[in-house]
């Protein structure tokens, strides 16, 4: 698709620098959930990192992602915008009367969004119902899909991760986003899923674990194949980016006040 925004660096470009891509979406995204006036702010900065790489470095033109975690719908449409794919008058209507860009994604609008997602659990059941269909339809590309931890405490997804490793679904990559937070207090604490890769391994999963914001690990991570489905556990930070927001279960829910927006946008963009 050609690039809509010029003020956004072309896909080569941004391969080539995704910290400083990174940094322009991580200022764009609170710029776009101030304006909105909505939350959810913290889990959209630690899984943003993972969804820029994968945007402009992993997703081929056969290839499909599903956004589970769907209150991180603005870190999915920074993301787009980064390539070019929505515009900044696009994303000036986030959470709008009258939107596309929802709170959670609204499926089929975009051919970059194939389903609606956000009532957390159903994401991965999606991917794997439609890796599943192009396999059998022989058909090429890769089913991507961004989890949750906290998500993964949802009995869907354990049923979806039995089906998936049933059938071997080499053709599947699923990513954690593994921020150790959710709406209630740490995933540890709520209900704890360790030790999860020897789980996963269970289930018949090649898993792999690496930093969520290193865009060279992730970048390799997501490079890789496997003749079963691939599980790529990131260890990411909530808040990510913002000092004051950094590893704070408050992130989950608030939105910015006129001075933290000032000071958070400074923050960002002096990095």
């Amino acid at each position: 698709m050609p690039n809509a925004n010029s003020a956004v660096a072309s896909p080569q470009d941004a391969a080539r620098d995704l910290p400083r891509l990174a940094q322009r979406a991580r200022a764009r995204l609170l710029a776009m959930h101030f304006k909105a006036g909505v939350g959810h702010i913290g889990g959209n900065l630690s899984a943003l990192d993972a969804l820029l790489c994968l945007h402009h470095a992993a997703l081929g033109a056969d290839d499909a992602f599903i956004l589970s975690k769907g209150h991180a719908a603005g870190a999915l449409y920074a993301s787009l915008w980064s390539c070019g794919q929505l515009t900044d008058a696009q994303l000036d209507t986030f959470h709008a009367d009258g939107t596309r860009l929802a709170a959670h994604p609204a499926g089929g609008w975009h051919e970059a969004i194939p389903f609606s997602t956000g009532s957390l659990g159903h994401g991965l059941g999606l991917a794997s119902g439609l890796a599943f269909g192009r396999r059998l339809r022989r058909q090429p590309g890769r089913v991507h899909c961004l989890m949750s931890d906290g998500e993964c405490e949802e009995g869907s997804v354990w049923e979806a991760l039995m089906f998936a490793g049933h059938h071997r679904l080499s053709n599947l990559t699923v990513m954690v986003d593994r921020n150790g937070l959710q709406g209630f207090g740490a995933t540890g604490e709520v209900a704890s899923l360790e030790p999860i890769p020897d789980k996963l391994v269970g289930f018949g999963f090649d898993v792999e674990e690496v930093d969520g914001h290193d865009f060279g690990a992730m970048t390799a991570a997501f490079s890789r194949s496997s003749d079963r489905p691939r599980m790529i556990l990131l260890r990411t930070v909530k808040g990510r980016g913002v000092s004051f927001m950094e590893g704070r279960m408050e992130w989950h829910y608030l939105p910015l006040s006129p001075e933290q927006f000032a000071l958070a946008l400074a923050e960002v963009e002096a990095r």
